[in-house]
C-alpha cells in the first residue's frame, strides 16, 4: 500500500516538473528546492531501491525504522517550504540570519550530505565536509596559494542555501529542467520497447562481421546510451543480452563484461543526450546544447571504433570468423527496420526541433509526446499504464543523479567563493610549465583520483570548475601567439604588451589569466574562441567517463562483472584497456581541429584517427592480424604517432598509414 502511494507521489511530482518546465515560471532556487526536497523525500521512502522486507526486524526496531523514515521525509520537505515561505522575510531584515534561518539551512546541508552518501557512498558527503570546514576555518591553517581566512556560519550558510551560487543554484537547476526532462525522455523510449530495438539493430548490423557478437555489444549499447545517458543502467539492460551472446561465440567472460562496460560508458559520449554533463557544459560554456551534440558525433564514432578493434583483434586472435551465433535477437536488418522504424521517429523530432531553435527543455517534451503517439505504429503500444510505468522509471533514476547535482553545488560553492580554483589551475601551471600535453596529463591523474570517489557528472563538474579556464587559456595560446605576430595590433592590446617590453611571447607568459582573456576576445575570431572553450570543456567532460571503467572504483565494470560472473577487479582492467579511446580522442581536441575547425577539417582528422586508433589498438593487445613482435609493435606505435598526432603534415600522416600498412601485409603473408 505505501509503495503504491509512493508510485502516485512520484508520478505526480513528475507532472510537476513536466508543467513548471513546459507551462509555468517559477523562480529558478524554489524550483530547485522544490525538486531537491521531493526526491530527497522519496529517497528516504526508498523509491530507487528494490522493496526491503522488514519481516526480520522486532516490532520496536520496526517502528524506530518507520519514525526515523516518516522524520526525513517531513525534514525534507521542511527545506523547500521555508524558502518559498520565508525566503522574503530574510531580505526584508538585510539577509541578518534569525534562529530559524540557521537551523534550517544547516539542515538543508546536513540533508544533502546525507542523501549523497546514501545513493553514492562516503566520499561525496566526506567532499562536502571538507570544502565547508576548509571555507569556515580550515583555509587559514593551509599554507601558501591556498590559504583562506574563513568566513563566519552566517556567511558560508547563506551562500549555501540561500545564494544562487549554493546548493540551489546553477547545477541544482539544470538538474530540474534539462537532466529532468530528457532522462524522462530515455525513459519512455526504453520503456516503449526501443532497447530490444536497439540491439536488434545491432545484431542485423555487424552480427556476420568478424567478431559480430561483440561488435553487437559494441553498438547496441551505443544505442542505447546514447539515449539513457547512464553507463551503469545501460550495462545492466544490455548486458544482460550481449554478455552471453559474447560468451557464446567464444570470447571470455571477463572480456565480453569489459567490452559491454567500455561501449556502455561510450553512451554517455553519443549524442543525442550525453548524460547530465551535457546541460552543464552549455550552462558553463555558454554554447548552446545543438553545438555541443554535433561536435561531439565524429568523437563518439571514434570511441567506438577502439572498442570495435579490440573486439576485432581479439576475435583474430581466438580464430572466431564465425559469424554471431543466432537467437531471438538475430533477424535481417531489413526486417529489423520494417519492424522497428517508429523508434527513429521520436530521436528525429527532438534533433529536428533542436535545429529549429526550440529550447531543448520543448524539444524534449515534444519528443516524449512522439514516443507515445509513434508506438502505436509499432507492435508494442504505450497505453496508460506503460506511461505510469516508464514516469517511475524515470523517478527512480533521477533520485540519485538529482540529489548529487544539488549537493555538488555546496563544493561549487567553495571553488567559486575562496579562488581554489585560481590556486589549482596556478599550481598546474606552474607544474606543466606550460605544456599543454602535460596538462592534459596532470588533469587526467586529478579526474582518476576524482573519479574513485564522485559518479561521471559530479567529477566533471568539479574539474571543470578547477581545470576549465588554463586548460582554454592553453589550447588558445599558439593562436593567440599567432594573432599577436601577426601584425597590427590595436592601440589596447599595444600598451599592453608594451607592458612586458614588446615581447609578445613573454606579454603571454607573465600576463594574469583575467588580462589574457580580455586580449583573447579583441585579437580571435568569437566562434573560434567558443569552439577552443568547448574543446576544454569537452577534454574534461570525456576524462570524467574513466570514472566507471577505472579500478579500484568503476561502477559499470562492476555490474558487467556481476552479469558474467567474473572478477570485478579483473574486469575493471580489462575495461579499462578497452577503453582507451578516452584518453587518445581528447589528445585530437587539444591539438587538431577536431572540435574547432571546419567540417572538412573535422573529417580529415576523423580519417587519420581511424587508422591510428586501430594501430595503437594492436599494440595494447600485442596482436593485429597475429602476435606482436618487438619490430612490429615498434612500427605500430610509429604509426600511431604519425596517425593521431595532429600538427604534423600530410607526406608524415601517409607515411604512418603505409606503415600499418605494411604491417597488417607482412603479418597476413606470414600467417599463409
Amino acid at each position: 500500500m505505501i509503495r503504491r502511494a509512493t508510485s502516485w507521489a512520484a508520478f505526480l511530482f513528475a507532472l510537476f516538473h513536466v508543467y513548471t518546465n513546459v507551462f509555468a515560471t517559477m523562480s529558478e532556487n524554489w524550483f530547485a528546492a522544490i525538486h531537491f526536497g521531493g526526491f530527497a523525500a522519496l529517497c528516504a521512502l526508498g523509491f530507487h531501491r528494490a522493496p526491503e522486507s522488514h519481516e526480520s526486524l522486532d516490532s520496536v526496531r520496526r517502528v524506530r525504522h518507520r519514525v526515523s523514515v516518516a522524520a526525513l521525509v517531513v525534514l525534507s520537505l521542511l527545506v523547500p517550504a521555508y524558502l518559498v515561505l520565508f525566503e522574503g522575510a530574510l531580505y526584508e531584515r538585510e539577509a541578518e540570519f534569525v534562529l530559524s534561518d540557521y537551523l534550517v539551512s544547516g539542515l538543508a546541508v546536513l540533508l544533502a550530505m546525507e542523501f549523497t552518501r546514501r545513493t553514492t557512498g562516503w566520499f561525496m558527503p566526506t567532499l562536502i565536509a571538507i570544502s565547508l570546514a576548509y571555507m569556515l576555518f580550515l583555509g587559514r591553517y593551509v599554507p601558501g596559494v591556498f590559504s583562506f581566512p574563513g568566513l563566519s556560519l552566517e556567511t558560508v550558510l547563506y551562500r549555501s542555501f540561500f545564494s544562487e551560487e549554493g546548493m540551489f543554484g546553477m547545477v541544482a537547476n539544470i538538474s530540474a529542467t534539462y537532466v529532468f526532462m530528457f532522462i524522462l525522455f530515455g525513459a519512455f523510449l526504453l520503456r516503449s520497447g526501443a532497447g530490444d530495438f536497439f540491439v536488434r539493430f545491432a545484431h542485423g548490423l555487424a552480427g556476420r562481421l568478424t567478431g559480430g557478437a561483440g561488435m553487437v555489444a559494441v553498438i547496441g549499447s551505443g544505442l542505447m546510451g546514447s539515449v539513457s545517458g547512464s553507463a551503469v543502467a545501460n550495462t545492466v539492460s544490455t548486458g544482460v543480452i550481449t554478455i552471453p551472446l559474447m560468451n557464446r561465440a567464444g570470447f571470455a567472460p571477463q572480456f565480453s563484461a569489459g567490452v559491454v562496460a567500455a561501449s556502455s560508458t561510450g553512451g554517455g559520449l553519443m549524442p543525442p543526450v550525453m548524460g547530465a554533463g551535457a546541460f552543464v557544459m552549455a550552462s558553463y560554456t555558454q554554447i548552446s546544447y545543438l553545438q555541443i551534440i554535433a561536435v561531439s558525433v565524429l568523437p563518439a564514432l571514434l570511441y567506438f571504433l577502439t572498442v570495435i578493434y579490440f573486439v576485432r583483434i581479439e576475435a583474430l586472435r581466438l580464430g572466431l570468423d564465425e559469424p554471431a551465433p543466432g537467437d531471438e535477437q538475430s533477424q535481417p536488418l531489413g526486417a529489423v527496420l520494417r519492424d522497428g522504424w517508429p523508434f527513429v521517429i521520436p530521436l528525429a523530432v527532438l534533433v529536428g526541433l533542436l535545429i529549429r531553435g526550440y529550447t531543448p527543455i520543448l524539444a524534449a517534451a515534444a519528443a516524449i509526446l512522439a514516443v507515445i503517439a509513434t508506438s502505436w505504429l509499432s507492435r508494442s503500444p504505450m497505453r496508460p499504464r506503460d506511461c505510469f510505468d516508464a514516469v517511475n522509471d524515470a523517478v527512480k533514476t533521477m533520485i540519485p543523479t538529482a540529489l548529487l547535482l544539488v549537493a555538488v553545488g555546496l563544493v561549487i560553492n567553495v571553488v567559486n567563493t575562496t579562488g581554489i580554483g585560481n590556486a589549482f589551475s596556478l599550481m598546474i601551471v606552474d607544474w606543466a610549465q606550460g605544456s599543454l600535453l602535460i596538462t592534459l596529463i596532470l588533469i587526467a591523474l586529478a579526474s582518476l583520483v576524482l573519479g574513485m570517489g564522485l559518479p561521471v557528472t559530479a567529477s566533471y563538474i568539479v574539474l571543470a570548475t578547477l581545470a576549465a579556464p588554463m586548460l582554454f587559456d592553453l589550447i588558445s595560446q599558439s593562436q593567440l601567439l599567432g594573432a599577436l605576430q601577426a601584425g597590427e595590433l590595436p592601440s589596447n592590446v599595444r600598451a599592453v604588451v608594451d607592458l612586458f617590453g614588446g615581447d609578445p611571447v613573454r606579454a603571454l607568459a607573465e600576463m594574469p589569466l583575467e588580462m589574457k582573456q580580455l586580449v583573447r576576445e579583441q585579437m580571435l575570431d568569437p566562434g573560434l574562441l567558443a569552439g577552443m572553450l568547448l574543446a576544454a570543456h569537452l577534454i574534461i567532460f570525456w576524462l570524467s567517463q574513466d570514472s566507471n571503467v577505472t579500478p579500484p572504483v568503476c561502477l559499470a565494470a562492476f555490474a558487467a562483472a556481476g552479469i558474467a560472473g567474473t572478477r570485478p577487479m579483473a574486469t575493471g582492467l580489462t575495461s579499462w584497456k578497452v577503453s582507451k579511446g578516452l584518453y587518445l580522442v581528447p589528445i585530437l581536441f587539444a591539438y587538431s581541429g577536431l572540435i574547432t575547425g571546419t567540417w572538412a577539417e573535422r573529417l580529415e582528422e576523423f580519417f587519420w584517427a581511424t587508422f591510428g586508433l586501430y594501430a595503437f589498438a594492436g599494440v595494447l593487445q600485442w596482436y593485429l592480424e597475429r602476435p606482436l613482435n618487438v619490430v612490429t609493435a615498434a612500427l605500430l606505435m610509429a604509426s600511431g604517432c604519425l596517425l593521431i598526432w595532429p600538427p604534423l603534415p600530410l607526406y608524415l600522416h601517409l607515411t604512418g598509414l603505409a606503415l600499418l600498412v605494411a604491417v597488417v601485409a607482412w603479418q597476413k603473408k606470414s600467417a599463409r
